[in-house]
């Protein structure tokens, strides 16, 4: 029952954007000093407004994943991951306003999807669950690196943003692989993508 009510908790921490970072703002003071124009100010909302329904998926699949994992350390490493990704939750929200966006209205869609799939995949047994946490930290660091290559060049502030949590997701899969996480199969990791595919498509729009 705690574990639910702290899981709750979380949720509504998450989705009304009152989560606050531990760790510094990594654009420092410059984000609010950007100077853009309107199409590079638009790309970057939409491409930051996709980095923060993707931090709202993670949270939601840590969560789903902590309630039901049988395996004391890995629920504290679950939650280690989890902290981390609030502040990622905290930076990106804080870019969007300072690029004048918002955020996506599908994060509630987007938040209860991904406890069911963490829950799920906790069901399924702790190595599943590792391996499950792995896989989506592999694709989220590789979904970073290509907003890096389409981020407007003079933004330097949401580059250093997502450079940080391009950095911490690859800890995070590394965290998982030495817990012992097994690789999934092929047919999983086509679901995941199509499933990023269709997240992303309406994250960026909307």
């Amino acid at each position: 029952m705690d574990a639910l009510i702290l899981a709750f908790d979380r949720a509504a921490r998450t989705l009304s954007g009152a989560a606050i970072s531990r760790r510094a703002y990594p654009a420092g003071d410059g984000g609010a000093q950007s100077t853009l124009t309107d199409d590079e100010r638009r790309q970057s909302i939409s491409l930051m407004r996709v980095n923060h329904a993707g931090e709202v998926a993670a949270q939601a699949l840590y969560q789903g994943q902590a309630v039901f994992s049988r395996d004391p350390v890995l629920r504290e490493k679950l939650g280690a991951a989890a902290d981390e990704e609030l502040d990622h939750l905290a930076w990106t929200r804080q870019r969007i306003v300072e690029l004048g966006g918002r955020t996506s209205v599908f994060d509630p869609l987007w938040y209860a999807g991904s406890f069911a799939i963490g829950a799920a995949a906790a069901a399924l047994g702790d190595k599943t669950s590792l391996g499950f946490l792995q896989a989506t930290e592999e694709q989220v660091e590789a979904h970073l690196q290509s907003h890096l290559g389409e981020l407007p060049a003079n933004d330097a502030a949401s580059r250093k943003i997502v450079e940080t949590m391009k950095a911490d997701e690859a800890q995070h899969a590394e965290t998982a692989r030495e817990l012992g996480a097994p690789v999934l199969s092929a047919l999983t990791h086509s679901v995941m993508r199509r499933a990023s595919k269709v997240m992303t498509t309406l994250s960026a729009k909307l």
